[in-house]
């Protein structure tokens, strides 16, 4: 059986509102493979503009999942890459992925159900 502790729930909810976004899962999933610069980096993710990349880079290395690394050269190289913990965060995420796949259609009919259900309702009203 397991105990609901409310302060570990926050903590999931913490650290989901945070690799749940839009772009992070992303961001997260292409450095799985190894470090990338950042024009690597947005080409590898489809419609993420440079703003909301650097926003999502600078939220996952303030998190620690993501690491910086500027080699002094000109112009200046920098390179991402998961940290261990990012890592560490890579095979959890890769399972979730796999049970959202598997049950997309599923859910998707949950809605529409949902859905008319709620418009049936609302029309009884």
């Amino acid at each position: 059986m397991t105990v609901h502790v409310p302060s570990a729930c926050q903590t999931v909810t913490e650290v989901l509102s945070r690799v749940g976004d839009k772009w992070s899962m992303q961001v997260i999933m292409s450095l799985g493979n190894g470090a990338l610069r950042f024009n690597a980096l947005r080409r590898g993710i489809a419609g993420i503009s440079q703003r909301m990349l650097t926003r999502t880079v600078r939220n996952l290395e303030r998190d620690g999942l993501v690491s910086r690394t500027v080699t002094p050269t000109v112009p200046p190289r920098v390179d991402y890459a998961l940290t261990p913990l990012g890592r560490s965060l890579v095979a959890p995420v890769g399972v979730l992925g796999a049970w959202a796949v598997a049950n997309r259609e599923a859910i998707s009919a949950a809605r529409i159900r949902f859905d008319e259900l709620d418009a049936a309702q609302a029309q009884a009203f």
